[in-house]
Formats: C-alpha cells, sequence, structure tokens
C-alpha cells in the first residue's frame, strides 16, 4: 500500500511539475559517434544483426523483426512506429516457427502431469550411486531444489572428484551472478559425501527415500547395488536406475539379489545433467504406480521435461539416434566429408553437425548404443551403415573430445577442431577412396528420413504416448530443431504424404532401410495430421 501511495504522489507530481524529471544522461563521444551519425548507425545495425545471425543461424524470424521495428520507431518517431510493431507481431504470430514453438510451450506444459492418478511418496533425501559427471549432474540439479542428497562412490578420490564437479559448476554460477553466495552454501551443506570407507554411510541410507544409481552400464554391478541398497534402506524407498540401454526389466528381475522389485523404476538423464532438460522415465511391467509417480515428481522438481517411456532397446531418445548413427556412417562410408555433414543439419537447424555429436557424447558411446540397437532384433531400420566405421576409432584410442581425438582433433579450449593426417588416411582407407558432391538437401533428408520414420515406429508402438511426447522428447534429447517444432509437427508441416514418397524414392536406391512404417504410410494416405485435422 505504501508503495502504491508513493508511485501515486510521484504520477501526480510529474503531472502538475513539482516533481522534476531527472535530465537524460549525457552521451560519451563514443555513443554520440555510434547512435547520432548515419556511419555508426550503419556499423551498430551491421554488428547487431551479425550476432543475431550468429544465434539463430536466421531460423528465427522475431529478432529480425525486433530489429525492423526499432530501427522504423527511431526513424518514425510518431504514433506510426506502433502501427508498425502491431502489423510485425501479427505477422510473426501467422508463421509456422510461431506455432512450433507455442506447440513445444504447451508441449511441456502438458508433459509436467502424470497420466496416473498414484500420489508419490514424500521425499526428503535422495541417494546418488556414482559420483562420476553424471552422478555429480544429478546430485547438483538435486541439491539446488532442496533436497538432502547422499552422494556416494567406492572411494574419497571418486566422490571427492564429483564434489568438485559441482562446487566449479556453482562457483561459476556465482561468478556469473546467477546464484548467491548464501545459495552456494546452502546447496553445498546438502551434500553429504560417502564412499565404502566411511563407516557411518548405512546410517546414512536408512533415511533416503528415493536411490539414485549412476554407475558402468554393467547389469551385474547394477544388481549388486540394489542388493546393498536394499538391505540398508527402508521399504517405501524408490530405486532408480540411470541406465541408457539395459532393460529395466533384466535390471529389476526379481532374484537373489532384489526382492523390491516393484520399487524400481528407471530414469535416463541425459549428459551434462545441468543444462540437458530432458529426463526420461522408463517403469518395467512391475513398476508399482508410487514408484512412477516419485521419479515423476521428482524430476519435475530437479526442473526437468519428464517423459514417460516404455521399457524397450534404447528407450525411445537413443532409439531414435541408432538410424541416425547408421545413415552417418553409410553417408562417410560413399565419401561425403564430415564438414559437408555438419554443416548440412546445422544449417537444418540441429544445434550441432552429426559428427561433432558423435565426438562431444564420445566414439565409443556412439559405437555401443549403435551396435547395440543394431544386434537388438529391430529390423531393417537399424541397418544400412558400417558400423565398424566407430568400432575402429574405438580400438585405436580415438574416442572424441574427451580423448581430444575423435574424427576432429582437439588442440585446446580456444583451438578450432581439424582433420587431423590420421584420420585422412583412416577415411580414406574405410571410403575406399569414394568421393561424393552429394547435395546438401540429399545429406538433411536422408538423415532426417532416418531418425523421422524411428520416431513414428515408436508412437506406433505405444514406446511414447502421443506425439506432444515425441516432439519434447528429440528437441529436448538431441536438439531437434526447435523452430520446426520436433519431428511430428515437422511432418505436418512438409506433409506426410510428400515425405512418405521421399522416402519411398531412398528405399528404391538405397535400401529397406529406408521403408516408412505403416504408421506413416496410414497417415499419408488419410491426410491426417499428428497435431489436429
Amino acid at each position: 500500500q505504501s508503495l502504491e501511495k508513493v508511485a501515486i504522489e510521484t504520477a501526480e507530481g510529474l503531472a502538475n511539475g513539482t516533481v522534476k524529471k531527472s535530465k537524460p544522461k549525457k552521451k560519451s563521444l563514443i555513443n554520440r559517434l555510434i547512435e547520432d551519425t548515419p556511419p555508426g548507425q550503419s556499423l551498430m545495425w551491421s554488428k547487431v544483426k551479425e550476432t543475431v545471425d550468429k544465434n539463430t543461424d536466421g531460423n528465427y524470424p522475431a529478432p529480425y523483426e525486433i530489429i525492423d521495428c526499432v530501427k522504423y520507431g527511431l526513424a518514425h518517431p510518431g504514433m506510426e512506429k506502433f502501427k508498425h510493431e502491431r502489423e510485425g507481431f501479427a505477422k510473426l504470430a501467422a508463421t509456422n516457427e510461431s506455432a512450433a514453438l507455442i506447440g513445444l510451450f504447451d508441449g511441456t506444459t502438458q508433459m509436467k502431469k502424470l497420466s496416473s492418478d498414484a500420489e508419490p511418496i514424500k521425499v526428503k533425501k535422495v541417494a546418488v550411486m556414482g559420483a562420476g559427471l553424471m552422478g555429480a549432474g544429478i546430485a547438483q540439479v538435486t541439491a539446488e531444489k532442496g533436497y538432502d542428497v547422499l552422494l556416494k562412490d567406492r572411494d574419497d578420490t571418486a566422490v571427492g572428484r564429483g564434489v568438485s564437479y559441482m562446487t566449479e559448476n556453482w562457483e561459476k554460477k556465482c561468478k556469473r551472478k546467477r546464484m548467491t553466495n548464501y545459495e552456494f552454501n546452502t546447496n553445498s551443506s546438502r551434500v553429504t559425501p560417502l564412499s565404502d570407507n566411511t563407516e557411518s554411510w548405512k546410517r546414512h541410507f536408512a533415511g533416503a527415500d528415493l536411490v539414485i544409481e549412476a554407475v558402468f552400464e554393467d547389469l551385474a554391478l547394477k544388481r549388486k547395488i540394489i542388493q546393498q541398497v536394499e538391505e540398508v534402506t527402508p521399504d517405501h524407498c524408490v530405486f532408480a536406475t540411470n541406465t541408457s540401454a539395459i532393460p529395466i526389466a533384466d535390471i529389476a528381475a526379481p532374484g537373489e539379489e532384489v526382492k523390491r522389485s516393484e520399487n524400481i523404476v528407471g530414469m535416463h538423464y541425459f549428459s551434462p545433467v545441468p543444462q540437458m532438460p530432458l529426463l526420461e522415465i522408463i517403469p518395467h511391467a512391475g513398476t508399482s504406480d508410487e514408484a512412477l509417480a516419485t521419479a515423476f515428481a521428482v524430476g519435475n522438481k530437479q526442473g526437468k521435461t519428464c517423459v514417460v517411456v516404455k521399457d524397450v532397446p534404447g528407450f525411445y531418445v537413443n532409439r531414435c539416434l541408432g538410424p541416425i548413427l547408421s545413415e552417418v556412417t553409410a553417408l562417410v562410408k560413399e565419401g561425403v566429408p564430415l564438414d559437408r555433414l555438419d554443416k548440412a543439419m546445422k544449417n537444418f537447424g540441429m544445434p550441432v553437425g552429426p559428427i561433432t555429436l558423435i565426438d562431444n557424447v564420445g566414439v565409443d558411446v556412439a559405437s555401443k548404443v549403435s551396435n547395440y540397437l543394431a544386434s537388438a532384433d529391430l529390423g531393417v531400420r537399424m541397418g544400412g551403415g558400417d558400423l565398424s566405421l566407430l568400432t575402429n576409432m574405438v580400438e585405436k584410442g580415438w574416442l572424441g573430445k574427451k580423448s581430444n581425438q575423435g574424427f576432429f582433433t582437439y588442440s585446446g579450449k580456444k583451438g578450432k577442431p581439424t582433420v587431423g593426417p590420421e584420420v585422412t588416411t583412416y577415411l580414406r582407407e574405410f571410403t575406399g577412396g569414394n568421393t561424393s558432391d552429394l547435395s546438401e538437401t540429399d545429406i538433411q533428408n536422408r538423415i532426417v528420413a532416418r531418425l523421422v520414420n524411428e520416431a513414428a515406429m515408436c508412437l506406433q508402438d505405444e514406446i511414447i504416448e502421443n506425439p506432444v511426447c515425441g516432439d519434447i522428447g528429440l528437441v529436448f534429447g538431441i536438439g531437434f530443431a526447435p523452430f520446426r517444432g520436433g519431428v511430428f509437427r515437422y511432418l505436418d508441416s512438409v506433409g506426410t504424404s510428400s515425405f512418405v514418397d521421399m522416402m519411398n524414392g531412398y528405399a528404391e536406391t538405397k535400401g529397406e532401410q529406408f521403408e516408412p512404417v505403416q504408421l506413416l504410410k496410414d497417415y499419408a494416405a488419410s491426410g491426417k495430421k499428428f497435431h489436429g485435422n
């Protein structure tokens, strides 16, 4: 009320002249040269456009319309500038990009509610098993949201690295004014580091309501950890496994190691956890509704967009990556240059090209995922490429950015990645000397077709609940061009019928891996859209 009173008195004073307006700050010489002279304005606007081009790759019309409105307003100081701005806004509201981004916003809102009415258990303390980059990242986002966190690894050195990772991240946030020193200290105080050498670790775990396991992808190890956890945690404690490939049903199968199978659920985070917004939640057939609801509630509170998917090989996101990786190896085999592959998909709207993506996630990880899916009896959709491209690189120790050598050589933080002579020789041997001048459109169509086809298969097999889940999963999981709204909204935009025709053409020339799944054929024949009619 006092603020309202002061505001009214100030407004009246400004109106009757009793309150003097503050004088505008005097411009410096450099600002006058830039803002008040034609050459300076020209330079300023060119730099503004250059920055927008760099950040949007020209794929988002709104920033350019904003630039136009500001320039028009400066040149037309009267009321006409507001009319120009209204017209610009109306024009943007009718664009495909607007519909796509609104669809994503509505989708993320829809994803915040679980279809089940089951009540989650009340979670106060979360234990994280494994203090590597994944486990430490999970611990970080959990502590930031007010949970007490137990971070455990095999020894003090390992858990110390995890604590250091979180501390460094929080220090960066403080430096950038995104976190106060009070929040830094509060978050740090919520984390209790533990190891096998900590005598009291079992006593700490006795108070855990949720345990998230983030250890190596080894089934026996994960089941052994479940056995250890079940011995010391209360009966209501939910156990979440952060596996990216192992079926949850195998991890949770009742037996000597596993007694509370109904409490086990998959929580598949994406790396780096503090930055990646997606969380796949995977119940197995015996997961209780309460355990699923608990994982969903905690994921939401961690700030993640949660997508519930079926317990199948690769779940949803990684399963859709399999055909992409296969097609990339096929394109490399044909002799398409690495930089052209990356540039083509960047121009399509992906945050990074497929070659850079493989280097970033790790050549070993990409090889493991692609070979696992290729052997998972998923049919011809996972074939068509030559995965030895990745397998041989792993054997050579070329693991990607983390080893400073993958497809590209990484010489330092600021150095631009380059293709070294050893990789050039290796690729020449792999391709048999083949070279290709395949068009950018063909590169984009072949990679996107493989991705879209698998996403449609996941929808057809009810691995995902609906097209919204499919769109959100691939935009937030692998960075599918947000301005296109996701794979299913993209299909609506280009037309499923024409897309299927394109795939049939590739199937005739490149192989049956391009054969459209039945759902796409049905939508093409009926003219039905994935998002409304």
